[in-house]
C-alpha cells in the first residue's frame, strides 16, 4: 500500500510541474494568442537559476555555492525567466504568429545548447547535482518528504491559479482576449497591443521559470537533456487536451496527459522485452498524437471549454 501511495505522490508532483507550466502557456497562447514554442527554454532558465542560487559549490564552475533558501531560488527563477522573456519579447513580439513560433523555437534550442556547452556555468552534460530539496530533513521517510513537497506544489499552483483568474477577469484580461480575437480591432480602440502582448509573454514565462525552479529542487539534478524540445510539445498537447483559455483546463490537461504518458511508459516497460524498449518508447508519442487528433476532431475546445464571460459591451470596449 505504501508503495502505491509513494508512486501516486511522485506522479502528482510531476503532474503539478506540467500543470503549472500549462498555466504559464495558457496566459500566452490560450488568452493572448502568442504562439510561443520556446517553453523548454524558459523552463531551463528557471531551473538553472534556482540550482545556482541554492546548490553547492563546484570545483569546475565560475558561479554557484550560494546555498540560499529554496524560496529565494524560486523567486530568482521567476525573475530570471521573466527578464529573459522581457528582452526576447521586446525583440520578437512584433512578428507574425508563424515567425514568432520559429523564433522562439530557435531561442529555446539555443538556450539548451548554451547549457550543454557553457560548462564553466552549467557543467555541460555532467549537470548540476546535489541540489537541496526543501523540507527533506523533516523526517526520515522519503514518502513523507515527497508528500510535503507535493503540498508545496499544490499551494503554489493554487496561488498562481487564483492570481491568473483574477487577472483574466479584470479589464486587463479582457484586453488580452480582445487582442487574441482581433488585435487590429483592439488597436483601433486605442489599446497598446504590443505592450499587452509583452506583459502576457513575460508573466507566462516567469511562471515557466518558477516551474523549472521547483523541478530542480525536487529532482536534485539537472542537465541539458531535461530541456529538449519535446517538453514544449508535451505542454502544448496538455493545454489543448485540457482546454485552451481555461486555467482549470490547463491544470486538468497536465494531469491527464502526464498520466497517459507515464502510464503507457510503464506498460511498455512491463510488456516488451529489453531489446525492444527503445522502439516501444515511440509508441507513447504515437498515442499522445492520436489522442490530440481525436480531441481536435470531437472536442476542439478541450475537456473543459473556455468560459465566455465577456459581454457584448466589453468586447467593444475591453477596458469596461
Amino acid at each position: 500500500m505504501i508503495d502505491l501511495l509513494s508512486f501516486l505522490v511522485f506522479f502528482l508532483i510531476f503532474a503539478s510541474f506540467y500543470s503549472l507550466t500549462c498555466l504559464g502557456l495558457n496566459m500566452q497562447w490560450g488568452f493572448t494568442g502568442l504562439f510561443n514554442v520556446g517553453v523548454a527554454g524558459f523552463f531551463a532558465i528557471g531551473a538553472y537559476t534556482s540550482a545556482i542560487l541554492t546548490g553547492p559549490a563546484y570545483d569546475d564552475t565560475i558561479l554557484g555555492g550560494f546555498g540560499l533558501p529554496a524560496l529565494v531560488g524560486w523567486a530568482g527563477a521567476m525573475i530570471a525567466a521573466g527578464l529573459a522573456a522581457l528582452f526576447i519579447g521586446f525583440v520578437t513580439l512584433r512578428l507574425r504568429e508563424d515567425y514568432l513560433a520559429i523564433t522562439t523555437f530557435g531561442i529555446a534550442v539555443s538556450i539548451q545548447l548554451t547549457a550543454l556547452n557553457f560548462k564553466t556555468l552549467t557543467r555541460g552534460a555532467d549537470g548540476l547535482y546535489s541540489l537541496p530539496k526543501p523540507l527533506s530533513g523533516v523526517s526520515d521517510s522519503a514518502f513523507v518528504d515527497n508528500a510535503l513537497f507535493l503540498a508545496v506544489c499544490v499551494v503554489v499552483i493554487a496561488i498562481v491559479y487564483v492570481a491568473l483568474e483574477r487577472m483574466m477577469h479584470s479589464p486587463w484580461g479582457r484586453v488580452l482576449r480582445s487582442i487574441r480575437e482581433d488585435e487590429t480591432a483592439a488597436a483601433t480602440l486605442g489599446k497598446n497591443v504590443f505592450g499587452y502582448r509583452l506583459q502576457a509573454f513575460t508573466i507566462g514565462s516567469a511562471i515557466m521559470g518558477l516551474t523549472g525552479g521547483l523541478y530542480s529542487s525536487f529532482v536534485g539534478f539537472i542537465s541539458p537533456q531535461d530541456f529538449l524540445p519535446i517538453f514544449t510539445f508535451q505542454v502544448y498537447v496538455m493545454l489543448i487536451v485540457g482546454g485552451s483559455g481555461n486555467n482549470l483546463g490547463a491544470i486538468v490537461g497536465g494531469v491527464v496527459v502526464w498520466g497517459i504518458w507515464s502510464g503507457s511508459g510503464s506498460i511498455i516497460a512491463a510488456v516488451l522485452p529489453p531489446g525492444l524498449q527503445t522502439q516501444g518508447a515511440a509508441v507513447r508519442i504515437v498515442l499522445i498524437g492520436l489522442m490530440l487528433i481525436l480531441i481536435l476532431l470531437f472536442r476542439p475546445s478541450g475537456l473543459i471549454r473556455e468560459k465566455r464571460v465577456i459581454s457584448e459591451e466589453a468586447i467593444l470596449d475591453p477596458a469596461k
